[in-house]
């Protein structure tokens, strides 16, 4: 695999090694030994997925407290623009994101580690996104950010109006107001 540093550090964008021939293709997603030794030990004890139609934004998202979570992203099938924003309020970071487009074709993944919040955004008519987590679910220690934070200034290369927003993430705080990692 591939590891690529990003501009905010401890994100890391995961490039695999494929083996493609005429029956399809295969490589390896995950592998803790390379991959404690390129970013660090990780204790992943989750895999999730979801499966969205085109123009759905899920995000910003992130745990509070002890229940914050890195995660391992990738896409399966389809295209997303997957987005990580630094919310460690003593970073020199804080505020700034990654954003990195994740598809069934370049089957990248990124690395967000905790004190990070998250989103993507499915560019392509239907997405099925897998991550891993390193920390239980829960739910009273959830939190999100506005997609649209205009001190974060994400650009989604998307209009708002074609864009599927559940209601949580629409009564989402800003940045300014959002409790965040110290």
């Amino acid at each position: 695999m591939n590891y690529i540093s990003t501009a905010i550090e401890g994100v890391w964008i995961i490039e695999p090694k494929v083996f493609s021939d005429a029956r399809g293709y295969f490589f390896e997603a995950f592998k803790k030994e390379e991959f404690e030794k390129q970013i660090g030990k990780i204790d992943f004890i989750q895999d999730n997925e979801s499966m969205s139609s085109f123009g759905v934004l899920r995000g910003l998202h992130y745990q509070k407290g002890k229940f914050s979570q890195a995660k391992l992203v990738r896409v399966i099938k389809g295209k997303v623009l997957d987005v990580a924003v630094d919310i460690r309020r003593h970073s020199a970071t804080f505020g700034q994101y990654v954003s990195v487009e994740l598809s069934e074709e370049n089957k990248r993944q990124l690395f967000i580690p905790r004190g990070f919040a998250h989103g993507f955004l499915v560019l392509s008519d239907q997405a099925v996104f897998t991550y891993k987590v390193d920390n239980v679910y829960a739910p009273q220690e959830e939190a999100s950010i506005r997609f649209d934070d205009p001190d974060i200034a994400i650009d989604w290369n998307m209009d708002k109006g074609q864009m599927l927003l559940s209601e949580k993430d629409l009564d989402a705080v800003w940045l300014r107001n959002a409790e965040t990692y110290e």
